[in-house]
């Protein structure tokens, strides 16, 4: 990654920006683990590039998640980018990696991000298939995209007034705290144990980090947690990367009108 991080995200944007032929963008989707299904529902499409295409993005690794970055005219003549995956932490790229599509929305104007993932659940009252409301989160990554003296407020971190619309669109939706760990591995059911005292709802591998890079460039995050399997402990099954991708497969057409519903309204 470059010594100018956020200069790099600028000049992706500035490409984005000339090859989709849009001045602006007004929101952008990270659709992690389980959700890129969703893809195809939230707009009319304007541009389609490969994530490699762009500067500063290589393409995704991990199994579930796409390599695309799609330009899209929502329902309310919004212009969205739809990240159709994202870098993770544990693929020990360094945190400017794992935040610079964060970066490059930012730069191109976007003041809304809606990151989602595939999580491990702690409620059993939610079961495999279930989005829930990220309302904070703890960072037990040690790990921050910030430089120098940064101080950030990140009293509402997950702002408000987004999980209000969000719940406008499905009023279903529960709300809780998740809690990233490193990875790759799965969470020990100690660790898990040690989330639920910390105040853990949700444990996975991604999204506080690009939560923290969004903070700092000013835009508003709306965060969305697939479970998709109990946590390590919680019950007495193993854990395996098939059974999060079957899990976002099967709740593919609720998360895809639930986002469409939301790119509606935001």
């Amino acid at each position: 990654m470059s010594d100018n991080p956020k200069a790099l995200a600028a000049t992706a944007a500035r490409t984005l920006l000339d090859a989709a032929g849009v001045p602006a963008l007004d929101l952008a989707l990270v659709l992690g683990s389980g959700w890129s299904s969703a893809a195809d529902r939230l707009g009319e499409p304007l541009h389609t590039v490969d994530l490699a295409d762009l500067p500063g993005f290589e393409a995704p690794t991990v199994a579930g998640h796409g390599g695309q970055l799609r330009v899209v005219r929502t329902a309310n003549d919004k212009v969205g980018a739809v990240f159709t995956g994202r870098h993770h932490f544990y693929e020990r790229r360094d945190v400017d990696a794992v935040v610079h599509g964060v970066r490059t929305a930012a730069a191109a104007g976007a003041g809304t991000v809606v990151l989602t993932n595939g999580c491990g659940g702690l409620n059993p009252a939610w079961p495999p298939g279930t989005p829930v409301l990220i309302r904070d989160h703890i960072n037990l990554t040690g790990a921050t995209p910030l430089r120098g003296a940064t101080f950030i407020d990140m009293t509402e971190a997950y702002a408000a007034r987004l999980r209000e619309l969000a719940r406008r669109v499905d009023p279903s939706l529960d709300e809780g705290v998740y809690v990233q760990f490193g990875g790759p591995q799965y969470e020990t059911p100690a660790e898990v144990r040690m989330a639920r005292v910390l105040g853990g709802d949700l444990v996975g591998m991604s999204t506080t980090l690009e939560t923290l890079a969004a903070r700092e460039a000013g835009m508003e995050v709306l965060g969305i947690s697939l479970v998709t399997n109990a946590a390590a402990g919680t019950t007495d099954a193993t854990l395996d990367h098939q059974e999060v991708i079957a899990a976002g497969r099967d709740a593919g057409p609720r998360l895809a009108e639930l986002l469409r519903g939301l790119v509606a309204v935001l």
